[in-house]
């Protein structure tokens, strides 16, 4: 009979298995198994190692994201000569922003190998994209910097890296809408007010007005997440308008 213990941890295969499924997801055969495991532990299991510190993916997640911003923007500094510092800054962001690394994690379905004494679906959709850059960072102490260049490369650069379509993709509505608001000497405010939902979780309601007159109302569970949907929904019903003069 499966413990409580295996019920919530879905990574209950023999460290063999578990080897040839990390093996399939780099292209390449790990060395210290351990540091990937290391990857794939959430803190809620309070592992420590035998220093007594704490063994979970946080500290990889840190080095992960070094180490993509690093072999992006080596590639974006390769394909687009031409491109200056604002330019390439503005496409690594887009490439490795929470949304697409949050992709990133779901397409690997790396949850699936999470170890974790919470249920994965109590997790939110930031779960994904940590997990995808504590194993960007497991490789770099395992492999070192040229395997784990070459990781991105298959996993991240050659499917998703479309400059053209990089070039085209929004990464914040709010900066959008603000700078076509300060362009066009628009007056805005963003207003929190109460929300009475009935969600356990504490929810921020905020309305978007634009010359005194409400465009967008939005609710989520910080601040700056309802603000930047409610200006992504002033966005769109502006969208012709906001094109056209920022274009």
């Amino acid at each position: 009979m499966a413990s409580i213990k295996d019920i919530f941890n879905p990574r209950t295969e023999k460290d063999g298995d578990f080897f040839v499924t990390i093996k399939k997801i780099l292209g390449f055969k790990p060395r210290d198994i351990t540091i990937y495991e290391e990857a794939f532990t959430h803190r809620s299991m309070n592992e420590k190692n035998s220093d007594g510190q704490r063994q979970n993916y946080e500290r990889l997640e840190f080095l992960g994201d070094a180490m993509l911003g690093a072999v992006i923007a080596s590639h974006l500094f390769m394909e687009v000569p031409d491109g200056d510092e604002g330019y390439l800054t503005k496409m690594r962001s887009k490439v490795v922003s929470r949304e697409h690394l949050n992709e990133l994690g779901r397409d690997l379905n790396l949850i699936s190998l999470l170890k974790t004494s919470i249920p994965t679906e109590q997790f939110g959709g930031n779960i994904h994209g940590n997990v995808f850059e504590a194993l960007v960072g497991a490789i770099y102490l395992d492999r070192g910097y040229k395997y784990c260049e070459k990781f991105i490369h298959r996993r991240v650069i050659k499917p998703y890296v479309d400059i053209e379509r990089l070039e085209g993709k929004v990464i914040s509505y709010k900066s959008l809408f603000i700078e076509w608001c300060q362009k066009n000497k628009k007056p805005f405010k963003f207003i929190v007010y109460d929300d009475t939902g009935a969600d356990e979780l504490k929810h921020f309601a905020v309305k978007l007005q634009l010359e005194d007159q409400t465009v967008a109302k939005a609710r989520a569970t910080s601040k700056k997440k309802a603000e930047e949907r409610a200006a992504k929904r002033a966005f769109y019903k502006l969208q012709t308008a906001i094109e056209k003069d920022l274009s």
